[in-house]
């Protein structure tokens, strides 16, 4: 290889790694905020490398060789091996560094979320974070993220999964909606009131909890859905509708007057909140003092608690 043309042979593999599990070299090449020639290039230093053709590409398809996959778990296991390294020579274990990239959803990343990251950042000045607002599903490969916090989601078993906390919900409704309606005694009153259903966690039925064995399941007519908590409280306010939000956004609303709880003896499931990562033989200083950093403040963050199995 010419000098100009030398690179690091772990980032080779890293590279190489890439490729396979992005499926394409342009795919691999945008996960990388690099070039294809460049991904393609440090391909074949590789392959020239050990002297052994790794990744048979045809215009529609890319598979390993056999070497191209005894490549891909060595390089696998040298990668975290390197990753290891780094954290125990390069820094000291209680001084993560690097760029952590986290998804997190749009209300609590906004919002209470924000203090115990600055918290986090200032104790490890070295460390950056991505910082990525959003309340999809996540595809950690194809979006380069290293975990993310899911709130209410079903949980990918072939990802770690860590139960943070829990989220209490509550119905509410303004005033003026109310007035134009009879009084809401028990949960078979529900259905006829106009709903703002949030999409992301029901959509044609709730169900209510009291205490007893089976759960009331009230069939409601959304007049709006949506994928915003904000969105969901601000409408009710208006008197769009009855909604089933995160009580801390709307617990001033109801000292204020602005919103009725109603049935507060009738609770909708509190919503779970994990911290979600892919599966490694190895995780980074920066993935675990996060981990650790979460479970710790998560419980005690304003709207949330303790999950139940843990009281």
């Amino acid at each position: 290889m010419k000098r100009t043309e030398r690179i690091d042979r772990v980032e080779l593999m890293r590279t190489f790694v890439r490729i396979v599990e992005a499926g394409s070299l342009s795919a691999a090449a945008r996960q990388l905020d690099t070039t294809q020639a460049t991904v393609s290039r440090r391909l074949q230093s590789l392959e020239t490398v050990l002297g052994v053709r790794l990744l048979l590409r045809t215009t529609h398809t890319t598979r390993l060789t056999d070497d191209g996959e005894r490549c891909y778990q060595h390089a696998r296991r040298v990668i975290d091996s390197w990753l290891a390294l780094e954290d125990e020579v390069g820094q000291t274990e209680d001084e993560p560094v690097g760029v952590l990239r986290v998804r997190a959803p749009h209300a609590f990343g906004q919002e209470q979320l924000l203090k115990p990251l600055t918290q986090f950042l200032q104790r490890y000045p070295q460390l950056s974070v991505e910082w990525m607002l959003n309340d999809k599903s996540v595809d950690f490969l194809s979006d380069n993220l290293d975990c993310a916090i899911r709130v209410g989601a079903e949980i990918d078993p072939a990802t770690v999964s860590v139960l943070l906390a829990e989220v209490p919900r509550c119905v509410v409704a303004s005033p003026a909606l109310l007035a134009d309606f009879p009084a809401v005694n028990a949960p078979e009153d529900l259905p006829a009131l106009p709903w703002i259903a949030i999409n992301t966690f029901y959509q044609r039925h709730i169900e209510l909890y009291n205490g007893t064995s089976l759960p009331a399941r009230v069939a409601i007519s959304p007049r709006l859905s949506t994928d915003s908590l904000y969105v969901a409280r601000n409408t009710a306010l208006s008197g769009l509708g009855v909604a089933v939000v995160s009580s801390w956004t709307v617990a001033e609303d109801i000292q204020a007057g602005r919103l009725v709880h109603l049935l507060p003896d009738w609770q909708p499931a509190a919503l779970p909140v994990h911290l979600v990562y892919p599966w490694s033989r190895y995780y980074p200083a920066r993935l675990r003092r996060f981990l650790e950093m979460m479970r710790q403040v998560m419980p005690d963050i304003a709207g949330m608690r303790r999950p139940v199995s843990e009281k």
